[in-house]
């Protein structure tokens, strides 16, 4: 697994502390992206949480996944939870160490009250003695949130700071954009009261024992969620339920759970979005597939990498962004000129690149900047490389709806059937599109758009 290490640089510690006004969580800031351009150490918010409890307990949700594998345990992992203001709402994301859960605390206006809420992505710092102190917020006193440096602060950051330098994975950056795509093809299928979702949440084992059993699938009923032996119309992937632990921080708070997932297709396993409903806020966690299968390896974000269109649109819409918390694809294509399907695929380049994000419960995209690059993604995709070599050297051959991909001292067929493509390959075999495109039909479909392959790798 290629790594790189992200130096996290912050002025202080973060803290829970006694002050003038009562109990302040003072949240700092990494160096970040606003809209003024990189600033060291961005101030996104300074005001009181409604509910200052239920605020602390999603934080720490959002922290333990970002600390946590759910496969391979006995490697451990961490890193700070990346919070985006987008104007109306402050958004803390996280993704497991092992690349396969996603998680989003979304704190809403409704649960913020103070100064307007900032614009920008940056990392927070969650160092274990605030863990400990979140954990033993038990009443909704008024607590003062402050996430960025206190206003004196920001003239005197010359001084010491607290680095972290973190491995930064390169399957972690996939599966944000992984994530992201998957997440935008989810429907709502299920929405169960605040009892209901306490009853069901609480009846899922917490080890690791069911992880091996393959695919569960649950499907609403009268009562909320059951269990079901075959994936029926409607019915919902829970692949490892062990992974929804971290819900249990805010399940007492609960107001409702929404569930969202794909169609069921060939009962194949299938990612799940899991959203506990709070009082003004929601924290959302995405599943992968397979509790030992990560989000990076899905090949969700194939298809827009492997054409030139994708990237030159892609700087045409990273311009309309704007932090946006809600971005519509039809509004863009009129903004650029562009139809809504090439929208897509450029929204889907940002993604590698951590530029967008998808909410489920405003089936919308947002705005962030993570400090990714989107060529590097590029670089590290095994199939996206391997596919441009092909293309590069010449090995695809066209005949109309046929084509011809000699790879190694092996010829493989790729058939275009209903817009869609098929192989003689073994992962068409083994996937059959499930899991993305092959390295054989992704160099047909860059050949076919006259995708720019000169060279080999860009």
């Amino acid at each position: 697994m290629t790594r790189s290490v992200q130096a996290l640089a912050y002025a202080r510690p973060s803290a829970l502390e006694s002050s003038q006004v009562g109990a302040v969580l003072g949240l700092e800031t990494a160096g970040g992206l606003t809209p003024r351009g990189a600033e060291a150490h961005p101030r996104f918010f300074a005001g009181f949480l409604s509910a200052p409890r239920i605020a602390a307990r999603g934080l720490l949700a959002v922290a333990d996944v970002a600390a946590a594998r759910y496969y391979q345990r006995a490697l451990p992992a961490s890193l700070d939870p990346v919070v985006t203001g987008n104007g109306d709402r402050l958004r803390f994301e996280s993704f497991s160490g092992c690349c396969g859960v996603y998680a989003r605390l979304d704190v809403l206006q409704e649960g913020l009250d103070g100064e307007r809420i900032g614009h920008g992505t940056t990392n927070v710092d969650v160092n274990n003695p605030l863990r400990d102190a979140l954990s033993r917020i038990t009443a909704d006193d008024p607590l003062h949130l402050r996430v960025g440096p206190e206003e004196l602060a920001v003239t005197t950051l010359d001084g010491p700071v607290v680095e972290k330098k973190v491995p930064l994975p390169d399957r972690w950056l996939r599966g944000f954009a992984e994530a992201q795509v998957a997440s935008a093809g989810f429907d709502l299928r299920a929405e169960l009261t605040a009892a209901q979702a306490v009853a069901f949440l609480r009846s899922l084992p917490r080890g690791s024992g069911n992880a091996a059993r393959g695919a569960q699938w649950v499907v609403a009923s009268g009562s909320g969620l059951r269990p079901t032996t075959r994936p029926v119309p409607g019915a919902v992937c829970l692949p490892g339920p062990e992974r929804l632990v971290a819900l249990q921080r805010v399940l007492r708070h609960a107001t409702a759970l929404r569930v969202y997932g794909p169609p069921v297709a060939d009962g194949a396993a299938a990612a799940s979005a899991w959203e506990v409903v709070l009082p003004g806020m929601r924290l959302t966690l995405t599943l992968s597939p397979d509790s030992s299968r990560g989000f990076s390896g899905e090949g969700g974000v194939l298809e827009a990498l492997a054409t030139d269109d994708a990237a030159a649109d892609a700087e045409l819409v990273s311009v309309l962004l704007a932090w946006e918390p809600r971005i519509e694809p039809a509004s863009l294509a009129e903004q650029s000129g562009l139809s809504t399907e090439r929208v897509r695929a450029a929204l889907t380049r940002l993604g590698t690149a951590g530029r967008v994000g998808y909410d489920l419960a405003d089936a919308a995209y947002f705005h962030r900047e993570l400090p990714y690059d989107a060529d590097r993604v590029e670089r590290h995709n095994p199939r996206l490389v391997a596919a441009r070599e092909l293309a590069g050297a010449g090995a695809v051959t066209l005949d109309g709806t046929l084509a011809s991909v000699s790879s190694g001292d092996r010829r493989y067929q790729v058939r275009e059937s209903d817009g869609a493509l098929t192989c003689t390959c073994q992962w068409w075999a083994d996937y059959r599109g499930k899991r993305g495109p092959c390295k054989h039909a992704l160099a047909v479909t860059m050949v076919r758009r006259g995708a720019t392959v000169a060279g080999g790798v860009r």
